[in-house]
């Protein structure tokens, strides 16, 4: 009983139990990672006539390889076949194509179509199919574009019919068409019964003269697929007579003779044939209710230039051609001071993808035309102008291809009620912007110590290449940091402030449009170390002082005028009044104290020289005093010399202008000039002059000799000699005196002497004019003959104290020896 229930038989149960689990689950995820084909959808299919019929499907790819399969019935339903994919004759994977024989038309078609990949096979839906509604023939071929003699407006057009097309099916027809220019196609619609092998069709409606683009396409009336378009094909309408014209005006101002300029211009209307061409235009204008005024002319041209009155006009335009005249066209040219009327109140323009669009606002709802002119803003005067007529609409498109990039144009909306013309309404616009060809042109004015002007010029209308939005000033110090300032674009001028004192700089203006900015020239600058103002206040200042000063000095003339005379103009002692020759000792300075203590009301009488009569020794008297002085003076004199000798050892030598440079003159008197004298002169007189003459000489320094030039320290504004007035012509006796005596021309000359030799022989001429018995003379004519030349305020400085010069004494002499001669003679 024990070996019946053993364990063994259990543990084996339990093993395969495992064993199955396994394999199941091994099962479940086979089964769970499989991917079946996408099922095939959106099944088409075409019967290319007398070709094949083709099918396609989707999807058109797969994430594994996929090979399909195409069931077909046919007859009906009687037959069926399978088209494998790898058959196509189209080589499209998701497609495939049935061949002749086995295309039967007409016939009824079922399709269904196979999906199969190494994980399973997948079916898509049958569908049925009509051939007639899925045949697809071939365009036809238009051969001919042609007008009809004596029709207007009208071309045939004749193509051949397709040949894989049924015979006895009826076929429909799409023609479209289109002028050359133009972008947009229209589209007739018809329908042919016949099975003629050449087809025709008459295009009516078109433009007279115009040349149109014909393309042709065709299907069977029972099938929903079209053939393809057919080769384009032109043709050209029959001309006739011109369509219109639209006729406009540019008025300029009025000259100074009333007349003005008005410049006609016309166009072929719109809609007018494209090839329309007029042989000539006939014009003619007159004065309005005035038209037996008419005057008629005739061009070739579209513009004409005419000089009207200030009255209004009528201008009427026609175009011909070998077929007849276009209809009138008719303008009215107001008046000078006609004033129009105006509606519009506000315009805009706007760039949409690849036109220019303006629209505008009128508020008079009368009208309903209006005519569009342009031009562009050039710097010159424009040639051109373009206009356009619009009509029941307030806004106006062009192509951006009609006009320029990077020009402005003038925009202008006249309002036209009848046949009256309102006022424009303006703008301008950019079809494309772009950055200024060229910067702005800046200069700097007005410099300061801390502030500059700015001014730039615009940039010429040609190269700016769209609307300047703003200017951009940057500025710079040396080895400093840039600054900007922005400005707005009616801005050319700006100043600079906050700069540095003497500093040099350098600057740009920048140009901005909305596509960019362009810098213009570089140009430096340097500020200045003081101010016009601050000149202006210290010259004030200075000015102010100094008119004060001068104030106070007249001021003080004024009240003090004998002072102040005195320091411009001092007294300076009159020679003439000089009595040297009697100074002597303390007489001398009983003289000085007696001069000093004179009444100065009595000054003036004292100058005036009195008649006097002097005794016949006087000459010797003077001779002896003068000779005595000339002693005391040599002797002090010679002192100073001394001194002033030493002194300048000490120092550099310098020749003043007050002291010229003498020579030392030698002491010694030759003997053969003092034997030649001697024998003029009796000899008692010989022998003391000459004994005088020698004891004086040693007596006198070197530079005693040369003080001649030495100023007086009490006349600072005085010369340093003085002239008298001489004969030019001596006389014969004067003349061999100074022969006689040893005296030279020469030595009588506007230059001072002291030397000791020419006051003896002054002294000896006067002796010897007295031991020769001149005879007594006046004292008024002496003192008349040696008046001195010079004016009062040139006083002569005569040695220290008014001594008598050698001059004054040599040519007293001379003087006075000349005028007794002539008064004797």
């Amino acid at each position: 009983m024990k070996n019946m229930f053993s364990p063994q038989p259990a543990c084996i149960d339990l093993g395969m139990m495992w064993a199955h689990a396994l394999w199941t689950l091994l099962l479940l995820c086979k089964f769970s990672l499989a991917v079946l084909p996408a099922k095939p959808e959106n099944i088409s299919c075409v019967f290319y006539y007398e070709e094949n019929f083709t099918c396609t499907w989707s999807p058109e790819k797969e994430a594994s390889y996929t090979w399909y399969k195409v069931k077909r019935t046919y007859s009906y339903g009687y037959k069926s076949d399978i088209c494998p994919s790898d058959n196509s004759t189209r080589g499209n994977h998701t497609s495939c194509s049935f061949l002749p024989p086995t295309i039967t038309n007409p016939d009824n078609y079922t399709i269904q179509v196979e999906a199969q990949n190494a994980d399973g096979i997948i079916k898509s839906d049958i569908t049925h199919w009509s051939l007639d509604a899925i045949t697809k023939i071939e365009p036809p071929e238009i051969f001919s574009v042609k007008p009809v003699l004596g029709v207007k407006r009208m071309v045939q057009i004749k193509w051949i019919r397709p040949v894989l097309a049924p015979v006895s099916s009826t076929l429909k027809y799409t023609l479209r068409f289109k002028t050359v220019n133009s972008a947009y196609w229209m589209e007739v619609n018809f329908t042919k019964e016949d099975i003629d092998r050449d087809e025709t069709y008459n295009l009516t409606g078109l433009q007279a003269f115009t040349e149109y683009v014909i393309a042709l396409r065709c299907a069977t009336k029972e099938s929903m697929f079209w053939s393809g378009w057919s080769q384009e094909k032109m043709g050209t309408t029959e001309e006739e007579a011109p369509h219109g014209l639209d006729l406009w005006r540019v008025l300029r101002p009025a000259t100074v003779d009333g007349r003005r300029l008005v410049q006609l211009m016309w166009k072929k209307a719109s809609g007018a044939p494209v090839l329309e061409k007029a042989l000539g235009y006939n014009i003619w204008y007159f004065p309005e209710n005035s038209t037996n005024l008419t005057k008629t002319l005739n061009t070739t041209n579209e513009k004409l230039e005419l000089y009207l009155g200030g009255k209004t006009y009528w201008v009427c335009v026609v175009s011909y051609n070998s077929l007849g005249e276009s209809p009138v066209a008719t303008l009215r040219i107001p008046a000078i001071n006609e004033k129009s009327f105006q509606c519009i109140e506000a315009m805009q323009a706007c760039l949409t993808q690849d036109q220019l669009v303006v629209e505008w606002r009128s508020s008079a709802p009368a009208v309903d035309t209006w005519m569009v002119e342009w031009f562009p803003d050039l710097d010159s005067e424009p040639s051109t102008f373009s206009w356009e007529s619009v009509s029941q609409a307030t806004n106006w498109t062009i192509n951006q291809d009609e006009l320029k990039p990077f020009w402005c144009y003038n925009i202008s909306v006249y309002p036209v009620l009848q046949d009256r013309v309102g006022k424009p309404f303006s703008i301008q616009a950019y079809v494309r912007e772009g950055i200024p060809s060229a910067g702005p042109v800046t200069q700097v004015d007005n410099i300061g110590v801390k502030t500059v002007t700015i001014t730039w010029k615009e940039i010429p209308k040609s190269q700016r290449n769209g609307f300047i939005t703003n200017y951009t000033i940057f500025y710079q110090a040396e080895d400093g940091k840039e600054f900007s300032k922005t400005v707005n674009s009616n801005i050319l001028q700006y100043d600079l402030e906050s700069l540095t004192r003497k500093t040099s700089y350098s600057l740009q203006v920048m140009a901005s449009t909305s596509a960019g900015g362009i810098n213009g020239t570089t140009i430096n600058f340097k500020t200045l170390s003081i101010s016009i103002l601050e000149i202006f206040l210290i010259t004030s200042l200075v000015g102010g002082g100094l008119l004060i000063l001068i104030i106070l000095s007249v001021a003080y003339g004024l009240k003090k005028p004998n002072r102040l005379k005195h320091l411009c103009w001092p007294d300076v002692p009159n020679p003439a009044e000089s009595s040297i020759a009697t100074w002597r000792g303390d007489d001398f300075k009983d003289k000085i104290n007696l001069k000093e203590s004179d009444d100065p009301v009595n000054m003036e009488e004292d100058r005036v020289l009195k008649p006097y009569s002097f005794p016949r020794d006087l000459i010797d008297k003077l001779v002896v005093n003068f000779e005595n002085f000339l002693e005391d003076v040599s002797t002090e004199e010679l002192g100073k010399g001394q001194e002033n000798i030493l002194r300048e050892e000490k120092n550099e030598y310098v020749t003043s202008p007050y002291r010229p440079y003498c020579p030392l003159i030698s002491t010694e008197i030759p003997q053969r000039k003092s034997q030649q004298l001697c024998s003029r002169i009796p000899e008692g007189i010989c022998l003391e002059t000459t004994e005088q003459l020698l004891s004086f000489v040693p007596n006198l320094g070197p530079d005693r000799i040369c003080e001649e030039g030495e100023p007086n320290p009490y006349l600072k504004n005085s010369v340093t000699t003085r002239e008298f007035l001489t004969s030019e012509k001596l006389p014969e006796q004067t003349k061999k005196l100074l022969l006689d005596t040893g005296v030279s021309r020469e030595s009588i000359g506007s230059k001072a002497e002291t030397s000791p030799v020419h006051v003896a022989k002054a002294w000896r001429c006067l002796h010897l004019a007295a031991e020769k018995g001149v005879g007594e003379t006046p004292r008024e004519e002496v003192l008349k003959s040696t008046k001195p030349a010079v004016s009062k305020p040139q006083m002569v400085s005569q040695g220290s104290l008014g001594a008598p010069t050698a001059d004054f004494v040599f040519r007293s002499g001379i003087l006075f020896l000349s005028n007794f001669t002539t008064y004797v003679g």
